[in-house]
Formats: structure tokens, sequence, C-alpha cells
């Protein structure tokens, strides 16, 4: 008979929240850690043996939200697999909550939910039954599982005794999140969750994650909505070809990128781009306001405003533009090759 990942772990071993908060404090712990972690997928079907990591080091803080970003086929999946325990790595190392992969490899996989990208649901289990399956496999007794507070969270409590199979593409987006959740791992993982799911839904998934992680709740997310990692991660790696290529604070990563952008909306519309501003590689919009782009540490706003008003605008309101993740981004990876 087959036994559970509860079965060989020791009572504790898997923190409560108030452990975690507790870790939460200590920046030396580590939630997730790698070291020297590669993985090469063996040649087949034709293809060559392909290198998806590289040696990858990365430490990932207790208590952090934490964005692991990468374009398409960088070896984002391949990682959170590894630590998942449905991938082998090649070499190197892996642990969760402390836990070496290879050597607690039950104990590491309880420490951790993983939302994958894959909608891969039992359509002929409703999301309570799948919930209660999933809390089964992960050894948690009846008198502790969460079931109808976690659908409730997700907005599926109407939905408990619905076949997953007639679930919309983001209802059941949302109830990977949920089966994620069920033993109260102090790791999160979200790979793609908000994918296809709409904005309401998004914000409350995005409510609730937030409240997962103000209690100590480590919370790890993979996507293409930038503006969303901007907002949330106060960490972020990025990952191109298999090697991690940044790894800075979300504020520090930003501040790579010295340019802004100032938008001048003249008293009257413009006709003509002014002589005089051709050093801020100015653009007329179709509005008749005036952009301009500087350097913050070649060009203060002072001078600039100084160069304006020579030019003879009269300005009637101004906005700046930051450089935005998705600059960051496109600024490490738009060199990958095909």
């Amino acid at each position: 008979m087959g036994s559970s990942l509860a079965d060989d772990m020791e009572i504790g071993q898997v923190p409560a929240a108030a452990e975690r908060t507790t870790g939460r404090a200590d920046a030396r712990a580590c939630a997730i850690k790698a070291e020297g972690l590669r993985k090469v997928y063996k040649a087949a079907g034709g293809q060559p043996a392909k290198e998806a990591l590289k040696s990858i080091n990365l430490d990932i803080p207790r208590g952090s939200f934490f964005g692991l970003l990468g374009p398409n086929g960088a070896g984002k999946s391949t990682f959170i697999n590894i630590l998942a325990g449905l991938v082998m790595k090649t070499s190197g190392a892996a642990s969760v909550w402390g836990f070496d992969t290879d050597v607690n490899p039950r104990q590491a996989r309880a420490s951790i939910g993983v939302v994958p990208q894959e909608l891969n649901v039992d359509p002929f289990f409703t999301p309570a039954e799948a919930l209660e399956l999933q809390a089964g496999l992960y050894g948690v007794p009846k008198s502790e599982r969460r079931t109808m507070e976690i659908l409730a969270a997700m907005v599926l409590a109407a939905k408990e005794d619905a076949y997953a199979r007639t679930l919309s593409g983001g209802m059941r987006r949302r109830l990977l999140v949920a089966k994620a959740m069920v033993h109260n791992p102090p790791v999160l993982v979200l790979d793609e969750p908000t994918a296809g799911v709409d904005i309401e839904l998004r914000m409350q998934l995005w409510d609730y994650v937030k409240e997962l992680h103000a209690k100590g709740t480590t919370v790890v997310l993979t996507t293409h909505y930038l503006e969303e990692a901007q907002a949330l991660c106060d960490q972020i790696a990025i990952i191109n070809h298999g090697a991690v290529v940044a790894c800075e604070p979300t504020s520090q990563l930003l501040g790579r990128i010295d340019e802004k952008r100032l938008i001048v909306r003249p008293a009257q519309a413009l006709a003509a781009v002014p002589a005089g501003l051709e050093i801020y590689r100015p653009e007329l919009l179709a509005d008749g306001c005036l952009s301009l782009q500087y350097n913050m540490s070649e060009a203060p706003m002072a001078r600039l405003l100084g160069d304006i008003a020579k030019a003879g605008l009269e300005i009637a309101d101004l906005s700046t533009k930051e450089a935005a993740l998705e600059d960051v981004f496109l600024q490490l990876t738009s060199s990958r090759t095909a």
C-alpha cells in the first residue's frame, strides 16, 4: 500500500505559520537554495542534447515575494520542476526550506506548493473532491483540512460540486492554485497563475496571495505579465538561456536604466518640435504634446526645464515616465538566439 508524503516525516518538520514569520526576519535564511544546479536533456527524436540549466546559483530568502522571470524556454519551468521532484537534475544541489531535494525529498516536496503552468485538472472530480484528494496525498488530517476556506478564497465555493470539466479556463487556473495550498506549505510557487484569468478575479487572487505572504509564506512568481512582477515582487531574478543574468531587489533592477521620459503639455498644442531640444530626442505626440527623453545622470531636470523655457514653450502640465521592468527585461534578454 502506498504511503503519503507525510508518512516518514517527523512531526513539526514543515514549519507552521508562526515559525515562518520568525524565519522571515532572518535575511540569511533561504526558502529555496540552488548551488551549481544543472540540467541537460538527452538527445532524442533527432534533436541534440539541450542544456536547460547552466550551473545556476540562486538564493531565495524566506518571507520574500520573489519574481523568477525569463523568456519562453529560458529554464524557469525546469528549475521549478526540479524543486517539486518532477524532473531529475543532472548535477548540483537544491533545497527547499532547508531540506535537500536528494537527501530529504519528501520533506522538500511537503514544504512547497506548486501551481503549474499547464491546466492539468482531472475532469471527473469536483473542486471539493480534488482538494480533499490532494490533502490526503499530503497526509493532512481531516480535522485540519481547509477545503471550503480555500475554495471560498479562490471564488470557487459555488462550484464545489461541479465537475472540473465544466469549469471555465480561469476557474481551472484558480483550482490549481487551490490544490497547491491544501497542505499549507511555507513556499508557494506560482507558474503563470493569472494566464486566462479576468481582471477582477486576478485582483482577488492577488489579494489572497498577498495575505498569505503577509503571514510569512514565501511566494515565488513566474509570469509574462511584467507589470504584475514589478508591482508585487521585492526581489527579481531573470533567467536567460539557462543562466541567471540578474538577481537584485526590484528597485535596484529598475535603476539599471538611467533613462526617463518627460511629457510636456504646452499651453497651446504644438504643430512642430521647437528648435533647441534636439539632444532630448523629441517626439511630437498626436495630441500636440511633446515627449523628451533624457538620462538622469547626465541631464538634471533643472537643466531640461531651462532648455524648454529657452525654446519658448509655455508649460501647462508635465508628467514623467520612468523605466519599467519591461525595459530592463528586454535589455537583458533581447540578444537571445532563436
